[in-house]
Order: structure tokens, then C-alpha cells, then sequence
């Protein structure tokens, strides 16, 4: 299937490329070494729609469709995984509150998010609880009108930077004892610490989170009680297919700098890119690269389709196949670069450390097999 942006696509594409290469990649290296949030450049991005480009307009987003909104994360990527993932993360948990919030809770959040003001942040994953969903730990007893939530979450993207939380926890057995509860962040019970030991994108936020006796008023309840688990399933396939975005985006950057660096340096009285064996690689690591960015486009279409069963299968099938990808083309970035790539005067070691993330988040590579499977 070929697929062709519009006019307005390749719009977005041009504009977000453009803030990438004027405002991120100058200060990319900047951030990684502090391991700093990029809060500034939140809120620049804000001001290009850059920030939960998902959001309708009503509540300052750019209401944009599946395949613009993978645009915007894959040209945020090449610009940065850190700074630029920052930035494609804090929408994380907007599509719940869209589609099950209450409305003074849109009014309340979305346009602070959108404005990048604020990121927001799910609180999934626990620290013996990650594939497993279902199997989450952390608990939440009602206390007259409020819930009680006392556990911990782990892996928490905007953990420690995010206003406003939504935590899931069990109210009752299996599958259909999950709820989603909405909290700000800066009340007693929510303690998050910065997970600062990370192999890569140490520009974005995560962490680990302790909720100790938690109050969370019923009114907070997104969705209905009990439906959390099926609710956050509906919005696993969008996921991951962001997360291909991503790995493409990442990619597509190591392959930039590989051929830059190949066609300055010189071996034997020539370029490297003359050599078959380095104008190979760069072959196979485009072709790998545009195989990734079609298939998360056509993931993105059928999210846009509505086809459930297509989505999920392509999700998963873009997610796995882009990260795997991402992952071997930063390896041979670094080959390109020989010695000088091993080093940080050159980004291709820091795009391998990001990249590496792609195949665990949002579901591993295993995961995704397992669900492809089910789905043939």
C-alpha cells in the first residue's frame, strides 16, 4: 500500500523539522549530560502545536489525525530522543482523559497540557508488574466519597514533572478490578524520584512513584470503576505505534549523521563513502528505515480506519519491526564512524543508547510477537 501525505502533512513534517534542527539539536548534547527536562522547550513547542497534537481545538490542541501525530513524534525523534521524546511524551495520557474523562477534567487538564504548561503522566507499571498489566499490585479501598491508593509504579514517564497523574489501580479481582484514577501531583501521598541511571534519553523524566495512603475523590474516577484495564487496552495499539515513530525517527537520524560523517572522512586518499562496503551499509540501513516508516504509516491508517483488529496487528507488527530496526541502525552508524563513533563528540553513540529503549516500553518485542501471533 503507498501512501502519499497531503499537503497539510508535509506541512507539519516541514515545520517540525525545522524546530528540531533550530531549537533541539543545539542543545541536545546539553541536556543529555545534565539530565535535564526540557521545560522551555515545551512550551515553544506548545506554541507550533507540537505538544498532544491529538487534542482538539476546543481544548488548544491541533486535533490532528493518526498519521500527522506519528509525523510530529518521528521528526521530534530525529531531532533529539531525549528533548524531542520529552515533548511527544507529555501528551501520554491525554487520549484517556479524551475519551473517558469527565468534562471539568478536560477543561481543567487538557489545555494546560496542550499549552505546555504541564506533561501528564500514567502510573501503569509496577516494580514487579510490567507486561503484566493485569497482575498490578497497587490498590485503592473507597473511604466514604474518596479512594485510598497505596502501592507503587515504576518506569513512569513525566513522573516527577507532571502536574497531574492518572494512577491505575485495583478496586476489586482480575481483569475487571482496575481502575483509573485522575490526582494531581503535589498532594500528600504522591512521592515520585527521578530514575537518573538510564542508558539513554536521560533528557526525559522517569520515575519511580510511591503512593502512600493517596486520597483520590470519587469524582476523579476516569471512566467507570472496574473498566480501567479494558479502557487502557483501547489506546495500546496508538501507542505503539508511536513508539515505531519514534525508533524511525531515531534511526532515520543515525542514518543523517553516518552519511555526513562517510562523505567527510577520508581513507586511503578517499572518501569512505566511496568504499562498497560502506556505500552497503548505508543502503541497508535506509532500506530498513523506509520499510519502518511505511509500515507505522500503515499502522496509523488503520488506527484512523477505526479497524480494531488491523490496528492492533499493525501496531504491534510496526512497533517490533521499526525497533528491531532502529536498534541495528545505529549499530552500524557507529561502524560507520569507526572510533570517532564510539566517543560523545559524535551523536551516533547517544542515538544507540536511545534507541534501545524502543524494544522494551509500550510492550517488548516479545510481547509483540505474542500479540501478532494471536492476531494472525
Amino acid at each position: 500500500m503507498s501512501f502519499r501525505l497531503t499537503a497539510e502533512q508535509g506541512t507539519i513534517r516541514e515545520a517540525v523539522r525545522e524546530f528540531g534542527e533550530a531549537e533541539i539539536r543545539p542543545v541536545a548534547g546539553e541536556y543529555e549530560a545534565d539530565e535535564r527536562y526540557p521545560n522551555g522547550l515545551l512550551e515553544a513547542a506548545a506554541e507550533l502545536d507540537l505538544v498532544a497534537p491529538n487534542v482538539p481545538e476546543e481544548y488548544g490542541g491541533a486535533g490532528m489525525d493518526p498519521i500527522s501525530e506519528l509525523l510530529v513524534t518521528e521528526e521530534l525523534w530525529r531531532a533529539d530522543p531525549g528533548i524531542g521524546g520529552s515533548i511527544s511524551a507529555a501528551r501520554f495520557g491525554t487520549e484517556m482523559l479524551l475519551e473517558y474523562g469527565d468534562d471539568w477534567m478536560k477543561e481543567e487538564w487538557l489545555p494546560r497540557i496542550t499549552a505546555g504548561e504541564t506533561p501528564i503522566c500514567m502510573g501503569i507499571s509496577e516494580p514487579a508488574h510490567g507486561s503484566n498489566v493485569a497482575g498490578m499490585e497497587t490498590a485503592a479501598e473507597r473511604d466514604g466519597d474518596e479512594w485510598v491508593v497505596n502501592g507503587g509504579k515504576m518506569w513512569i514517564t513525566n513522573g516527577t514533572v507532571a502536574d497531574v497523574a492518572i494512577v491505575m489501580a485495583r478496586t476489586g479481582e482480575g481483569h475487571g478490578g482496575i481502575t483509573a484514577l485522575l490526582t494531581p501531583t503535589d498532594v500528600d501521598g504522591y512521592e515520585a524520584a527521578c530514575i537518573d541511571n538510564k542508558l539513554g534519553i536521560r533528557a526525559q523524566d522517569t520515575a519511580e512513584i510511591v503512593l502512600n495512603d493517596l486520597r483520590i475523590p470519587e469524582r476523579n474516577v476516569v471512566g467507570e470503576v472496574g473498566q480501567g484495564f479494558y479502557q487502557l487496552m483501547e489506546f495500546f495499539a496508538p501507542a505503539r505505534a508511536d513508539v515505531a515513530a519514534q525508533a524511525v525517527g531515531v534511526a532515520q537520524a543515525a542514518l543523517d549523521a553516518a552519511l555526513d560523517y562517510a562523505s567527510e572522512r577520508e581513507q586511503f586518499g578517499q572518501s569512505i563513502d566511496e568504499f562498497q562496503a560502506i556505500e552497503h551499509k548505508l543502503a541497508e540501513m535506509a532500506t530498513d528505515i523506509e520499510a519502518s516508516r511505511s509500515l507505522a504509516y500503515r499502522a496509523g491508517a488503520a488506527i484512523e480506519s477505526g479497524n480494531d483488529h488491523l490496528a492492533t496487528k499493525l501496531a504491534s507488527m510496526s512497533k517490533l519491526f521499526a525497533s528491531e530496526r532502529a536498534v541495528d541502525v545505529t549499530d552500524e552508524a557507529i561502524q560507520v564512524h569507526g572510533g570517532a563513533g564510539y566517543v560523545t563528540d559524535h551523536p551516533v553513540e547517544r542515538f544507540y543508547r536511545d534507541a534501545r529503549i524502543t524494544k522494551i516500553y509500550d510492550g517488548t518485542s516479545e510481547i509483540q510477537k505474542n500479540i501478532i501471533a494471536d492476531h494472525l
